[in-house]
């Protein structure tokens, strides 16, 4: 009996200790990545733009081509909402709620099970013959301790589903018709 009770009273001290680091660690958090297209603006904005066109260009698609995606709202930029029912990407919505053409578009991400809002922004800068898109989410996960342990590795976590959608959003944009 005395065996378990350590054993406990360890488990309970680790939990403790893990919560007590957790407010310790930071609660917001910034992840960007950016991309060249040689394509002109024209061509690129439009994918951003309208939500319809995400299905292209977004790496959570490709993974689970099945997910259910409903729209309302405005039909494109502001105030154009969409929501996704996913077995393996999750379920959640968003909504643009900025848009200037050909210099940004700002989104508000919800995903459900996650308390913190997720707002997202993607702009561009003509660079030459090129448009540079820049792709830029950040957040805040509040005093929640077992949150902030994300926040440490959101980068990791977010940045290659931003580099792969970047990629995609090339590919498209530079496809000749």
């Amino acid at each position: 009996m005395n065996v378990v009770k350590k054993i406990l009273l360890g488990v309970a001290a680790l939990v403790v200790l893990l919560c007590l680091v957790g407010l310790a660690l930071p609660s917001s958090y910034k992840v960007q990545r950016s991309v060249e297209i040689a394509a002109p603006m024209i061509k690129v904005y439009p994918l951003v733009y309208d939500p319809k066109a995400w299905v292209q260009w977004g790496v959570w698609n490709r993974r689970d081509p099945a997910m259910k995606v409903s729209y309302s709202g405005a039909p494109a930029g502001v105030g154009a909402q969409w929501a996704w029912i996913s077995k393996s990407e999750g379920n959640g919505r968003m909504e643009i709620t900025q848009a200037e053409f050909d210099k940004s578009v700002a989104y508000q991400l919800s995903i459900e099970g996650w308390d913190g809002k997720f707002n997202g922004r993607i702009d561009f800068a003509q660079v030459g013959p090129n448009v540079k898109v820049t792709w830029t989410g950040e957040g805040d996960v509040g005093l929640n301790p077992v949150s902030r342990w994300f926040v440490v590795f959101m980068d990791k976590l977010l940045g290659p589903d931003f580099e792969g959608s970047l990629a995609n959003l090339k590919t498209v944009a530079e496809r000749k018709e």
